[in-house]
């Protein structure tokens, strides 16, 4: 069954799961890590892009 998530809810899980995943591994590629995101939590073109430009902006 499906569950309807507010809008935003899956980018900033993305976020969380990118932040969790970098502090266990803080060697890894962060653009494969956003692929991946984009990816396991099935984000549209637009988030994936905002999710780009705030990792990117931020480190």
């Amino acid at each position: 069954m499906m569950s309807i998530l507010p809008e935003g809810e899956q980018l900033r899980r993305a976020i969380k799961w990118i932040s969790d995943e970098r502090t266990e591994n803080p060697g890894a590629s962060l653009s494969k890590l956003i692929g991946d995101a984009c990816l396991k939590f099935d984000l549209p073109p637009k988030d994936a892009e905002t999710l780009m430009r705030f990792l990117t902006e931020k480190c």
